[in-house]
């Protein structure tokens, strides 16, 4: 309550001491750093939250909904030419098995913290921009990184890439781009910025990249490290491309970063149009909500149940095959010919293990393994049967997982 009062008996009243400059530097810089509005990074909060509410009253968000609603999938990239998936997938979020809304809850925690911070110091025009940039390129690298014999390479294949084209989505892409520029950032204007700011920023981000990293190699099956990489990569380039004013009273509006904030804008308005224009799914009614139709119909169960019975089937009719008794061959052809599809993964999984057995009936019709030309026909066979297994194997880690799939001790079923 007294520091700084002169002690009893002093004559002369001591001088009050001043901050040092620096600590002044600090002030004036947070002071106008928290003046400018953060209005785009609530608004994509927002955004978020409101794509998964519509996705669990569509029915959940995974499978053919997360499809639906324009997820990542290459099969329809490059098949259909749906180019709005490299940018949609930045605004949709999946349903964790048995924790629900985790990724969503997680993501916007870190848009919450992060988001201020960039559009802040940068202003919402550039925010936007890096935002959907860091995004889309996100979604790229994982779209590139869809590449079965890459992903049997070691650890680090598998950390990188994927064994099987599955549904992806999430902001996670955008927010490792957050990083980048903060850590670029920091680095860039280290000798500009107040001291009080420079641990914050620049080698400050590493701790926290370190950590995302090393949880994304832990959990390589689930987490999508090529988007995260690839957000982070873009986040960085822009960074030490992009010029910054420092904040202070208003200066001449930025013509060309506020038309490129809106052609982000519109970018991500024309892909949900299209989204709209191609939907495929239940429409987001409180009667279509996660888990109500399965209560009220019984018929996804017993898809659900066909489908499985009839891959095990096939499994174990190609077991017997490499065993010498290619008898059951042909009826699980058929049987997978019958089984219904409760995705388009599933169905070409289903189609491709077909293939396999039509393709060891015919080795069986013309000797089986015996012979130079039988052993090898058998041996290309087994080894195209065994990526399929992997890719079969991802999928039910995977998608399966959310449709209520799992392995049991029977290694492959």
């Amino acid at each position: 309550m007294v520091c700084g009062a002169p002690a009893a008996g002093q004559a002369q009243e001591q001088p009050q001491r001043r901050p040092p400059q620096a600590d002044r530097d600090t002030v004036r810089f947070v002071r106008a750093v928290i003046r400018r509005p953060a209005t785009f990074t609530f608004l994509f909060l927002l955004a978020n939250v409101f794509l998964y509410v519509l996705m669990k009253l569509s029915g959940g968000a995974t499978g053919n909904v997360l499809i639906a609603y324009g997820a990542k999938l290459n099969a329809l990239i490059d098949e259909k030419g749906q180019w709005w998936r490299f940018v949609t997938p930045i605004f949709l979020h999946v349903d964790v098995p048995g924790l629900g809304p985790l990724h969503l809850l997680a993501n916007m925690y870190g848009l919450f913290i992060l988001g201020p911070y960039v559009e802040k110091l940068y202003g919402s025009a550039k925010f936007v921009v890096f935002w959907v940039l860091t995004g889309v390129a996100g979604v790229v690298a994982s779209y590139l990184t869809v590449w079965p014999e890459m992903a049997e390479r070691g650890a680090l294949g598998r950390f990188l890439f994927k064994p099987y084209d599955v549904p992806s989505a999430g902001a996670s892409g955008a927010l490792f781009g957050l990083i980048g520029v903060l850590f670029v950032f920091g680095i860039k204007f280290r000798h500009e910025l107040p001291e009080g700011l420079k641990r914050a920023f620049g080698t400050g981000m590493l701790p926290t990249i370190v950590i995302n990293l090393f949880i994304g190699y832990v959990g390589s099956g689930f987490i999508d490290n090529a988007a995260h990489l690839g957000g982070l990569a873009a986040g960085a380039a822009l960074a030490a491309l992009v010029g910054y004013k420092r904040v202070g009273p208003r200066g001449p509006v930025a013509y060309t970063w506020h038309s490129l904030q809106v052609l982000c804008l519109l970018a991500v308005v024309a892909g949900f149009v299209m989204v709209a224009l191609n939907f495929k799914a239940p429409p987001p009614r409180w009667g279509n909500r996660a888990g109500a139709q399965r209560q009220a119909d019984g018929r996804d169960v017993e898809a659900l149940v066909a489908f499985v019975n009839a891959m095990n089937e096939g499994q174990s009719a190609y077991a017997e095959f490499l065993r010498g008794d290619p008898g059951a061959l042909a009826s699980a052809v058929e049987g997978l010919g019958k089984a219904p599809a409760v995705n388009e993964q599933a169905a070409a999984l289903r189609d491709e293990l077909k293939s396999l057995l039509a393709r060891a009936s015919d080795v069986a019709k013309g000797g089986g393994a015996e012979g130079k030309d039988g052993r090898r026909r058998v041996q290309e066979l087994n080894e195209d049967y065994g990526r399929w297994q992997e890719r079969y194997a991802a999928w039910v880690r995977g998608e399966g997982r959310t449709l209520g799939i799992e392995f049991t001790e029977d290694k492959g079923k």
